[in-house]
């Protein structure tokens, strides 16, 4: 018995899934291109050299409201002028700006990558490191808020399962 993979009434099935080889690529390759906040902040925590460097490309403005601690700050606009400076090509980049509605970590992985750095972009940015309860800094000093909920579990030694 062959099942109908479209339906025409139904928004989600209009247009059939990949085929799992197709899909298994396609995440695969995802996987190569973002991080997300938790296992950056798993990665930083853990102590050591995490084997990445983290890159804040936000407004200095912005990077005195809140940042990740220990992440190198340069503005998108500065990255053809300075990354070279103040980053090192054979240490992968992670790279993020306020957050899921923002492209600025896109634009500045692909400028990053322009100039031969390895890269990736860390989902969520600065809004769901801070949404998951993880620590930052200010121009004030360092702060944390409670997990969000909906974004992480409550529980800050919890694992989300994902």
């Amino acid at each position: 018995m062959t099942t109908q993979l479209t339906d025409p009434a139904n928004p989600v099935l209009r247009v059939a899934p990949a085929a799992p080889a197709d899909a298994a690529a396609h995440f695969r390759a995802a996987l190569a291109f973002h991080a997300d906040v938790s296992d950056v902040a798993g990665a930083l925590a853990a102590g050591g050299d995490p084997g990445f460097v983290v890159l804040d490309s936000r407004s200095a403005a912005s990077w005195d409201q809140g940042h990740v601690p220990g992440a190198v700050h340069l503005p998108t606009a500065l990255i053809t002028g300075r990354a070279e400076l103040l980053l090192d090509k054979a240490v992968p980049v992670v790279t993020y700006c306020w957050g899921p509605g923002c492209n600025g970590a896109t634009r500045a992985a692909l400028a990053l990558a322009e100039l031969g750095f390895q890269v990736k972009e860390m989902l969520g940015g600065f809004e769901y490191w801070v949404r998951e309860g993880f620590a930052y800094e200010t121009r004030e000093g360092g702060e944390r808020r409670a997990a969000d909920p909906l974004t992480a579990p409550v529980d800050a030694g919890a694992d989300c399962g994902c």
